[in-house]
């Protein structure tokens, strides 16, 4: 993405950063499902309500 911060008139910095994130490569496809690196729970909560 193209440094953008020197950029006051928000129309062009638009026009800039559009530009920049066609001319950019693609991303690659994903190799895993998204949320496989966060934490699981096994069991969030047992026994009884408190409400």
């Amino acid at each position: 993405m193209a440094n953008t911060k020197s950029i006051t008139d928000t129309q062009e910095r638009k026009k800039v950063k559009r530009a920049a994130r066609k001319a950019a490569a693609p991303k690659a496809k994903r190799t895993g499902a998204r949320g496989e690196n966060k934490q699981k729970i096994k069991k969030a909560s047992r026994g009884q309500s408190k409400r």
